[in-house]
């Protein structure tokens, strides 16, 4: 036994047999071994989820309990579950894990070492031992000679939780309890709920270190000009990001502080339906290496060749892989202070203009509303685009007060004078199912133009519905397809959908509006009387 395994075992309190912190090429063997899945003809491994292809948001549950109480934003999104369910359904589920091996990967969180932690994810399956290790930062083999882990994840697909004594709502239940320090995840294979309890822990711990947790991408050009890229999940972040012209910090979630920004990761978790060599070679070359999970990816039963155009299983086909399998992956994790920001959006409506140039006002407005459409997988039950209001682009993940996180962001933006875009990667020439989906192409040049300084003094146009400044021109696109309407057929239809987004903007910012400041009220789009 290692050293590593050895301290791992002495420190646990779970499994009959604990495989601590086995390679890439261990757990391989062991997942095929069990039928956990099947290894693909270029080297992936390609696994199924079951029922679960997507999370399930209304089984997640925080712990109400004295520590953390006064802090997190009850509600819907963060649902109360009592300390007593918790540890009922924790004895259980420890004296059910007893009796069978359980693995373990010791990991960071945070590049930024002064805000790093350090996490222990104990998990069922060999494959979901390699999602961990893909997906978060490997330590040193000094750093896991004095490893202590500051939380835990328990991950366990085959336990079924007790709705009518442990008071979750279904057999499933994802529970973070803050105070310990420990998630809790039982009922579901899909491993995206193990990327975003994580990302819940941080985006509950960092505000109090003067941190701005932030559910967004950053690259980096070679002028040294970090971008920040916020969107919910299938709006472009990772597929933006990966732009071979600028190094890449990573693709989800960062930090944002006096020193710069920071990754929490250390690997990708990318969606690859329809992934193209052409437009998205960096990402699709990763489907095709040792060491990425598939999850959900058709393939062919005796050639194991994949059809990534696939969606017999799901529209939300994910690859889980290390960020260094990015070529122009910055390893560090680390950048200065944004020259940029972003705000991604997919309009389903087909109304946003491809991109605009947001006063600070706007961007705080945008932030707080947080518009996009749920695309299709990525919870359960969505089967089409959907318009929807996330906060802060990442509301299933953020604890706190939308608006401790605005407040956070709109201080930066200040003091560091930072231009911010809205880029519309959604629906042109109609709404879903009428208009097309963004040219990927003009979305790339419309990005680097902003992100080089092209559109600082190009002529805008302001919408009159939304108050947005819309270039009139951007090199290497159609001016055509810079206005929104223009690109539609019916121009009252346009108008009419125009309307009833700008009604669902100020029904939603309702909730907002007696906690900014009135520059931010106004910055809203205009509703007819």
């Amino acid at each position: 036994m290692s050293p590593t395994q050895s301290s791992a075992r002495a420190t646990a309190s779970i499994g009959s047999v604990l495989r601590a912190n086995l390679s890439a090429a261990e757990l391989y063997e062991d997942a095929i071994r069990a039928g956990e899945g099947l290894l693909a003809a270029d080297g992936p491994l390609v696994v199924r989820t079951g029922h679960y292809t997507g999370r399930s948001p209304e089984d997640k549950f925080i712990v109400r309990e004295p520590s953390s109480d006064e802090k997190i934003w009850w509600g819907t999104v963060n649902q109360p579950i009592s300390e007593e369910h918790y540890e009922r359904l924790r004895a259980r589920l420890l004296a059910y894990t007893a009796r069978r091996p359980i693995y373990a990967q010791d990991l960071f969180i945070g590049a930024a070492r002064a805000h790093r932690r350090s996490l222990r994810v104990y998990t069922e399956t060999a494959w979901a031992s390699i999602f961990a290790r893909n997906l978060f930062r490997r330590p040193s083999a000094a750093d896991l000679a004095a490893f202590a882990p500051n939380f835990t994840i328990i991950n366990v697909p085959s336990f079924k939780a007790d709705p009518a004594t442990e008071g979750t709502r279904t057999e499933t239940a994802i529970l973070v309890h803050l105070k310990r320090m420990e998630v809790i995840i039982v009922g579901t294979e899909y491993a995206g709920e193990i990327k975003k309890s994580v990302f819940t822990v941080m985006n509950y711990l960092l505000p109090d270190e003067g941190i701005l947790p932030m559910h967004a991408a950053i690259n980096v050009g070679r002028d040294g000009d970090p971008a920040v890229f916020f969107g919910l999940s299938g709006t472009g972040k990772t597929t933006l990001s990966a732009d071979p012209e600028r190094s890449l910090i990573g693709d989800d979630e960062h930090g944002w502080g006096d020193a710069g920004v920071f990754n929490f990761e250390g690997g990708c978790y990318a969606k690859t339906i329809r992934l193209s060599p052409m437009y998205e070679p960096d990402i699709f070359a990763t489907t095709r290496r040792f060491g990425t999970i598939l999850e959900n990816v058709d393939l062919d039963p005796a050639t194991r060749e994949l059809d990534l155009d696939s969606d017999r299983f799901t529209e939300n086909t994910r690859g889980a892989y290390p960020l260094d399998f990015i070529g122009n992956a910055d390893p560090t994790g680390i950048a200065g202070q944004p020259k940029n920001v972003v705000l991604l959006t997919a309009d389903a409506f087909g109304v946003l203009p491809p991109i605009a140039r947001l006063t600070h006002d706007q961007a705080a407005y945008h932030f707080l509303s947080g518009y996009t459409a749920k695309l299709a997988g990525t919870e359960i039950g969505v089967k089409e685009p959907k318009a929807t209001f996330s906060t802060c682009f990442g509301a299933p993940f953020m604890p706190r007060h939308p608006g401790e996180y605005a407040s956070m962001l709109v201080e930066r933006l200040a003091r560091w004078d930072v231009p911010v875009w809205l880029v519309n990667t959604g629906w042109t020439g109609g709404p879903y199912g009428v208009g097309q989906r963004m040219n990927i192409n003009h979305t790339r040049a419309m990005v680097r133009a902003a992100l080089k300084g092209q559109l600082r003094d190009v002529p805008t146009s302001v919408d009159p519905r939304f108050g947005l400044a819309v270039p009139d021109t951007c090199p290497d696109v159609p001016s055509e397809f810079l206005q929104p309407r223009a690109t539609w057929p019916d121009r009252d239809a346009y108008d009419q959908a125009a309307a009833k987004l700008a009604r669902m903007f100020a029904a939603n910012f309702e909730v907002y509006a007696n906690n900014v400041s009135a520059g931010i009220r106004a910055a809203g789009p205009r509703v007819d009387d």
